[in-house]
């Protein structure tokens, strides 16, 4: 078979048969010999100073074999690129949820005892709970020893900010804005808010740690080992040689579990007890103190021409960072799809100013297209407002201002990429734009654009007797298909059934490797496939798998090992259209249909494709209508995923994904990147229908039945007693 009949063909998953059989052995199934259970006692206050900490009475408790205080780790913190985070508080609490000490014992239920033991004496400080009051020019200063802290060696000094209590700062132009302002026809401003939301990965957070001669042993669900032991190397001031983490199967990631702060104080555990210690982190604690999406508050202005096309625009963005910057791998320490507003479309100036903020809630972090989601739900909704003012349609306005090739982009570079008015117009088109709707009916589009990740890894295959091809990598597998999509690259460039290369998982002993995220895998990884499977077929000299491999003796076998940096710059596209019916005696907003045209390049799992566009579409259409990780004095209130509102497969409209592509992307075989695409667009085209629906304009998501009944234009609106959700 050639390599494209390979590709077009439905794979079969490598990890299919584990993971539906249940046989898949994720961190907390780890059946570590002596292993010990961890707790943690945790902070009931948003911003408190701890007077003292009283642990006699825990340590006393039968069965328990360590406890650890904040004065055991003084001056320890963690990060993924600035460590800000302390490993247990000594001095102060930041967040409901901070850590305070730590239990070792035989059971969990002897350390959740011997956590209630511990006495801890707080000295109530005021909190700074929202943005606005944290960047007041006499805010108290959450972080005042922060230029202490340690930024990520290699990676340059930390960027300066303006504010002590901005985590990160950025102000971008191209273009003389004030002047493209000066000649619009029409100037625009609106101003839009999204909530925290959490990733809600099935597998919540597990570890085990161990002390195993001159080395220290993590097994995590983390998806980037090399990144979590570099920072554990940087905090525990040990060599990076010495510690050795494996990321097993893992469960979900959705962005969140790029950060790990648990392994941190398992080694100081496990060293204490001379014994493997290990938590799996209950979905209580996994709600309520982890890193959900940033909750956003952004400002939009544009200036347009007599007929509707951009000439200026800027943004300011403000990202709720909560009480740790710790979470961003990213140098400005910002959630970067959020900076530029108005990706997709041609802007000849533009000015953006975006900041995270450091605030007394829960640390935020990244989740699936980090800041994307925040940044389309503001543009989106901009744009179509804009149209209505103008009294030209919102698909109208949208193409008169997509980027087409050679364009200025927000970003001041010219575009590259897909074919974006063909996105739209064949969402239009499916979505049947142009045929009447019955009253409180409506349609709504929203364009997307994400970038292709970019990186360097290296994958090694080995050729034995009997045929079969071992791939060894450092990627784990966390639902997304990377070990699939390596496989059939693979075969396909080799020529051979796609069952007899298997796929080895490495883990910190092997080269290095960038993990799971930032849509890096299919270009990345894909691309070190792609070069190993065509080193191996240099190597064989025109020679057939099957024919190199009968030639091997007792013991040979042919090893050939590719590294492959990605750097070329290329994105994937998507253009959105969604129809709802909204009961303006309720406000209840129903989905009824939704179309998703994209263009993703040369496909490489065509059934992962399928899985991960349609769970992208779900995953915004939670953010659309439902989630909101609400805290109310600096607690979260959803606590369990009963009270935190997850879409479900009732909520779920016909969906119709449309594949445009000329096959042209960066990745191997001229593939794109998939998995952070759909998600953005989907609150935004909503929104969009809502307003097209019934007339009311939601600001803030999720868009719930009060806000569109309170949004209601005045002659629509039906004061007939209490909202009904």
């Amino acid at each position: 078979m050639t390599g494209p009949t390979i590709l077009d063909r439905p794979e079969r998953r490598l990890d299919g048969d584990e993971k539906t059989t249940g046989a898949a052995k994720y961190t907390a199934d780890l059946e570590v010999p002596g292993a010990l259970q961890a707790a943690f006692v945790r902070s009931p206050y948003p911003h408190a100073r701890i007077v003292s900490v009283d642990t006699a009475r825990a340590r006393s408790l039968a069965g328990v074999r360590a406890v650890l205080t904040g004065a055991d780790v003084r001056g320890q913190r963690l990060g993924r690129r600035l460590q800000d985070w302390p490993v247990l508080c000594w001095d102060r609490v930041l967040f409901v949820g901070d850590r305070v000490a730590a239990v070792a014992a035989d059971t969990r239920e002897i350390a959740d005892d011997a956590v209630r033991l511990i006495s801890v004496e707080y000295e109530e400080l005021s909190p700074l709970l929202d943005m606005d009051e944290a960047l007041r020019p006499d805010a108290p200063v959450l972080h005042p020893d922060g230029a202490s802290y340690r930024f990520l060696e290699g990676r340059g000094e930390r960027p300066a900010v303006p504010h002590p209590n901005h985590q990160g700062h950025v102000l971008e132009t191209h273009g003389d804005v004030d002047a493209a302002f000066a000649r619009a026809a029409r100037t625009f401003e609106h101003e839009f808010a999204t909530p925290r939301i959490h990733q809600a990965a099935l597998e919540p957070r597990a570890a085990v740690v161990w002390v195993e001669g001159d080395r220290v042993r993590v097994v995590s669900t983390n998806k980037a080992p090399f990144n979590l032991r570099d920072q554990m190397a940087a905090t525990l001031g040990l060599s990076k040689d010495r510690i050795v983490v494996d990321n097993g199967t893992i469960g979900g990631d959705f962005g969140g579990k790029g950060l790990s702060t648990d392994e941190f104080v398992l080694y100081h555990l496990a060293k204490a007890t001379g014994r493997p210690v290990r938590v799996v982190t209950r979905y209580a604690d996994e709600l309520t103190t982890t890193n959900p999406r940033h909750a956003s508050r952004i400002r939009l202005r544009t200036g347009v021409d007599a007929d509707g096309r951009i000439v200026a625009h800027e943004s300011h963005a403000l990202f709720d960072g909560g009480a740790y910057a710790a979470g961003k791998p990213t140098a400005r320490l910002l959630v970067e799809g959020g900076v530029e507003t108005l990706e997709g479309y041609r802007v000849p100036a533009a000015r953006h100013e975006a900041a995270t903020v450091y605030t007394n809630q829960v640390p935020g972090g990244h989740m699936r297209a980090p800041g994307q989601p925040q940044n389309v739900f503001a543009s989106e909704s901009h744009l179509d407002l804009i149209a209505r003012e103008l009294g030209i349609t919102p698909l109208e306005l949208r193409r008169r201002n997509v980027a087409r090739p050679g364009d200025p982009t927000t970003t001041g570079e010219p575009w590259h990429g897909p074919d974006l008015a063909a996105l739209l117009d064949r969402a239009a088109l499916d979505i049947d734009a142009d045929r009447p709707r019955p009253g409180g009916r409506g349609i709504g589009f929203a364009l997307g654009v994400r970038h292709v990740g970019r990186g360097s890894t290296t994958i090694s295959l080995r050729l034995g007797r009997d045929g079969t091809i071992e791939a060894r990598t450092g990627v784990g597998d966390q639902g997304g298909g990377q070990h699939t999509l390596i496989q059939r690259i693979v075969a396909a460039t080799l020529g051979v059934d796609p069952v007899t290369v298997r796929v080895r998982r490495l883990s910190t002993e092997g080269p290095q490797d960038p993990g799971i995220g930032g849509s890096r895998v299919t270009p990345v990884h894909g691309g070190a496939a792609l070069a190993a499977a065509q080193a191996l077929k240099e190597k064989l000299g025109g020679r057939s798998v099957a024919e190199a491999a009968k030639a091997l003796g007792t013991g040979e076998e042919i090893v050939v090992s590719a590294k492959f940096d990605a750097t070329a710059s290329d994105h994937g596209a998507c253009a959105h259209a969604i129809e709802v019916a909204v009961d303006v005696d309720t406000g209840a907003v129903r989905v009824l249909a939704a179309v998703v045209a994209v263009d993703v390049g040369q496909v490489i799992n065509p059934v992962g494709l399928r899985g991960q566009l349609e769970g992208g579409f779900v995953y915004g259409l939670g953010m659309a209508l439902f989630e909101d990780l609400a805290l109310e004095d600096g607690r979260v209130r959803a606590a369990n995923l009963g009270d935190y509102k997850l879409p479900t497969i009732a909520d779920v409209p016909p969906l119709r994904i449309v594949h445009l592509s000329d096959g042209h992307g960066v990745g191997p075989y001229g593939a794109r990147s998939a998995g952070e695409l759909v998600n953005p667009g989907v609150p935004a085209a909503v929104a969009n229908a809502v307003q097209d629906a019934c007339g009311s304009r939601v600001h803030t998501l999720p868009i719930t039945a009060e806000r569109v009944w309170n949004a209601l234009p005045a002659p629509t609106r039906r004061p007939s007693g209490p909202v009904r959700s």
